[in-house]
């Protein structure tokens, strides 16, 4: 008998890797440095499993001009599951059955989710209540009775764990259920002054992220969460928002996934109410009381029936809030750095000039767009 009868290695293919390998190998891609959510897939994809894509990546890196790369060390991924075990959180994986069907359906759905608490509340139905840090009294009276009396009709209210209008809300929604999504670690609260809320949420609600465990939150982490707070929820409220804030953010997020906006109208003088003004001039749907949400994914759910034309004497109808996004990003996407003439671009976009002429007063104030000498336009790098 040879060597090679008694090494089954050299004679058998190599065993596929255990689902708790996969999962490991998994986990360890997506901490890699410079792998993304795209990247992540892309790299399953063309590999099949997550060893074989943490094998090759060194070799990808070095075709994109990185000579030095190093996969994330399994050190890592040992210390952030012991850190997890020790907070009392889970890690649920896309494709899971613990995993939000809400969530999976959005492009960039986060792969991994940390999460401690009530696991039965991703797969109830989601509002999500979002608004200033720095809410009045109004602002804060309206988002608890809207979580509390929407709470009761049977939703899971979800919010960031912000000061404000997120912290109302949640408080409102311990009884009947709210998650809360964290720009950092699962395990890390912020701010700190709402420690006592996030503990009370642990232990009747649900808190989760995308985050590995211990992680602080940073400024670039806040954008990110919000598109979990809208990816969650069927519809997302704006309670009082700036012109320029994260509420804004999460809103807009939520018309990318498809998802309804409502808003609640504030008066013109005041700066916290802007932004929700601006959604509702858009098309988003006033919001008085719960039962205006309700009314509203009720309407969603139902099956549309085809409008008839308008008569040719009618005037055309307002762009819708969606209709609006979408002309926003098509703008965006034909104008760069290199100035180029309003009218071409108008002609390039085939819509009508009294559409896109309010468009580009808005990317203007956002800072997205700047006019030049002549008639021109340049996109803001």
């Amino acid at each position: 008998m040879t060597d090679k009868d008694h090494n089954p290695s050299s004679t058998h293919p190599p065993l596929p890797p255990t689902p708790e390998d996969e999962q490991f190998a998994r986990l360890r891609l997506l901490r890699s440095r410079r792998v993304g959510i795209a990247t992540y897939k892309r790299l399953l994809t063309e590999h099949g499993t997550a060893q074989n894509a943490l094998a090759a990546l060194p070799q990808v890196a070095r075709a994109a001009g990185v000579s030095d790369y190093r996969i994330c060390p399994e050190g890592v991924i040992r210390a952030e599951l012991k850190a997890a075990r020790a907070a009392g959180a889970t890690l649920v994986a896309c494709g899971d059955a613990a995993y939000p069907a809400s969530l999976s359906q959005i492009d960039d759905a986060p792969p991994f989710l940390w999460v401690i608490g009530d696991l039965s509340l991703l797969h109830r139905p989601m509002v999500s209540l979002v608004g200033a840090r720095n809410a009045s009294s109004l602002g804060t009276r309206m988002a608890a009775a809207l979580a509390r009396d929407l709470g009761s009709a049977g939703f899971v209210v979800v919010s960031g764990l912000a000061r404000g209008v997120d912290a109302a809300a949640h408080l409102a929604a311990l009884g009947t259920g709210t998650i809360a999504v964290q720009a950092g670690g699962v395990d890390v609260i912020y701010p700190t002054e709402n420690t006592q809320l996030a503990l009370s949420i642990a232990q009747t609600g649900l808190r989760l992220s995308e985050q590995p465990i211990g992680l602080q939150p940073m400024a670039r982490h806040f954008p990110s969460r919000n598109r979990i707070i809208s990816g969650l929820s069927q519809a997302t409220i704006v309670v009082e928002a700036a012109a320029r804030s994260g509420s804004l953010i999460t809103a807009r997020d939520a018309l990318d996934q498809g998802r309804e906006v409502l808003a609640v109208p504030g008066h013109p003088f005041d700066a916290r109410a802007a932004g929700c003004n601006m959604l509702l001039r858009d098309g988003a749907t006033l919001v008085r009381s719960a039962a205006d949400v309700i009314e509203a994914l009720t309407a969603a759910t139902q099956t549309a029936q085809p409008a008839p034309e308008p008569a040719p004497h009618l005037p055309t109808p307002p762009r819708s809030l969606r209709d609006t996004a979408a002309l926003h990003s098509q703008i965006l996407a034909r104008l760069g750095p290199s100035p180029l003439a309003e009218d071409q671009l108008i002609r390039d976009l085939q819509v009508a000039a009294a559409d896109v002429a309010p468009a580009l007063v808005d990317l203007e104030l956002e800072g997205q767009i700047a006019r030049r000498p002549g008639g021109l336009l340049s996109l803001v790098i």
